[in-house]
């Protein structure tokens, strides 16, 4: 039986500076030892402004700004994905991720609320401001006071659990090669077929690089409603990872009006087309190697 991985027409979408071109096909976009996205403050003249780069921990208001080559708060921008404006908030030891949608006032300045523990963060912006060619994420360093106690990264497995809802990740993540990655739903045991769209498409998936936080932003092939791409279970996937090492997945998805997170850590795997490529060692926290079969 062919499966809707094997039948992508390889689509890869990747916010950020490892993917020069956003509409790429597999094969081309990121290479092994390009910059993946997310790693500067400023890029192409814009730059990330927060108006408190401290916060205290809690359900706190972040607001900032996105300023244009003229130094001037940008107003105007291209939705992508339905909205303006993707923010990403992830704390360094990569916990605490949420992907929210910031509401931009008449000056420029945007407003979002974040559940924030002590530690260190980094917040992403993905826009596209109208006159620049192509979408851009930016990234900024935020120090949230209080006891730090970080989280040892979890272990490479490919089931995440979420109450009800088992997400399963079948798939090899390769250093600057086209990977296909496939995420299928259940719950209670049971293939959810009836996902919901969510930002026009039935899942959104970012990677973090282990280490620096680089950022790649993936979304699946097709969308909703193009008479091929069916509601779940399965969610296919085109990846690039820019470079070996591991990685944090964080699948988003939509099901009975309420959007859920499944997270994976993924190590990448030594490409075929490259045998003079060493296998990434593996780190000390002791997870496994994650292959091509979900573990459990």
């Amino acid at each position: 039986m062919t499966s809707r991985t094997d039948n992508a027409r390889n689509h890869v979408t990747s916010l950020g500076d490892a993917m020069k071109d956003h509409s790429a096909h597999a094969g081309h976009g990121a290479h092994a030892g390009a910059q993946p996205g997310g790693l500067s403050v400023s890029a192409h003249g814009y730059t990330l402004q927060l108006d408190a780069p401290i916060l205290t921990a809690g359900v706190r208001t972040v607001t900032f700004r996105v300023t244009g080559p003229d130094g001037r708060p940008v107003t105007e921008f291209t939705p992508e994905h339905e909205k303006k404006l993707h923010f990403i908030a992830v704390r360094r030891d990569t916990a605490g991720f949420q992907h929210v949608h910031p509401v931009m006032d008449e000056k420029g300045t945007w407003s979002v609320d974040l559940a924030l523990e002590p530690g260190d963060w980094r917040f992403f912006a993905d826009v596209h401001p109208v006159g620049h060619d192509g979408t851009m994420t930016l990234g900024i360093d935020v120090a949230v006071a209080g006891a730090y106690d970080p989280k040892p990264l979890p272990e490479a497995t490919g089931t995440a659990r979420i109450g009800e809802y088992t997400v399963t990740l079948d798939g090899e993540l390769l250093p600057g090669e086209a990977s296909a990655l496939t995420l299928t739903v259940s719950r209670n045991d049971r293939p959810v077929t009836d996902l919901q769209p969510y930002l026009a498409a039935y899942g959104h998936l970012v990677a973090l690089r282990v280490g620096d936080l680089g950022y790649l932003h993936v979304h699946p092939e097709g969308e909703p409603g193009d008479g091929t791409t069916g509601p779940g279970p399965e969610i296919a996937f085109m990846a690039v990872a820019p470079s070996a090492g591991t990685y944090r997945l964080y699948l988003d998805f939509q099901h009975e009006d309420v959007v859920r997170t499944a997270e994976f850590t993924v190590r990448t795997t030594a490409s075929t087309s490259r045998p003079d490529t060493p296998s990434p060692a593996a780190p000390e926290h002791g997870g496994h190697h994650h292959g091509s079969h979900a573990h459990h």
